[in-house]
């Protein structure tokens, strides 16, 4: 049973973060271990979420525990998302290297959680540097929505494919804006694919949780990168209730 590491945010009363990544994983058949960056008790997007940051003590004690019971050594994938402040990310990197050292076939997915349009960064600018400085080097598939890839590599999003295989690594991007419909892109440096749907007039939050998760899951089951993007794709569409179908293309 591959296990996942999720580093990432706990929130209580929401269907958001790394508590919704244990959730879709498990329901997957994968073990998971999630080391918390925020103890929330419902999204930011409700209000004062109530609760607040894992301390850098705390959450280096955290990843510190994960270590010495021998997790890393079978650790399949890292999956980081939401991080409190740039200290834990600093932490979340050694902690990826020893990962690695441990086993060099781990896949380290990296989810860089900064804002999204049309609000722009919502978390501190020192967050969004030590994302993009430490963690998104690290990254074995990087994960961010549109609005993120346009900050990480500033570039224009009139080309996503151009945008996407600009960051030099594989890239699974959502909320492309597609005009009735929204998509997904996964990018590397031999293939692309864009999967899309309807576009729903208000999406709830954590989708892109989801998203991640279900890709990940797909990857480490053996998919391909076309058949881990279509399930991936299809299980949030399906949980939000979408009709229509998926489209599936492949670009170049």
């Amino acid at each position: 049973m591959p296990l996942v590491v999720i580093l990432s945010s706990h929130v209580a009363a929401s269907d958001v973060g790394g508590a919704a990544q244990v959730v879709a994983l498990t329901r997957l058949g994968l073990e998971t271990a999630l080391a918390p960056t925020v103890l929330f008790g419902r999204h930011p997007g409700h209000g004062p979420p109530g609760g607040g940051p894992v301390t850098q003590e705390i959450f280096e004690g955290m990843l510190a525990g994960l270590e010495a019971d021998g997790v890393l050594d079978r650790t399949d994938a890292i999956v980081t998302g939401y991080f409190a402040g740039a200290g834990q990310i600093a932490s979340a990197a050694r902690f990826i290297d020893a990962a690695r050292a441990a086993n060099p076939a781990i896949k380290i997915i990296v989810d860089p959680i900064m804002g999204d349009a049309p609000k722009g960064l919502y978390v501190a600018e020192e967050v969004a540097a030590a994302i993009a400085a430490d963690l998104v080097p690290r990254a074995d598939l990087l994960a961010p929505n549109a609005w993120e890839l346009a900050c990480l590599t500033g570039l224009s999003l009139d080309d996503p494919l151009a945008a996407a295989r600009a960051v030099g690594r594989p890239v699974l991007v959502s909320s492309i804006d597609l005009g009735e419909r929204i998509g997904v892109l996964y990018a590397n440096a031999d293939q692309a694919w864009l999967a899309s749907h309807h576009r729903l007039e208000h999406a709830p939050n954590g989708t892109g949780d989801r998203l991640t998760a279900h890709f990940t899951a797909a990857l480490l089951l053996r998919a391909s990168p076309r058949d881990a993007l279509a399930e991936a794709v299809g299980a949030v569409a399906i949980s939000l209730g979408i009709d229509g179908g998926i489209h599936l293309e492949g670009l170049t």
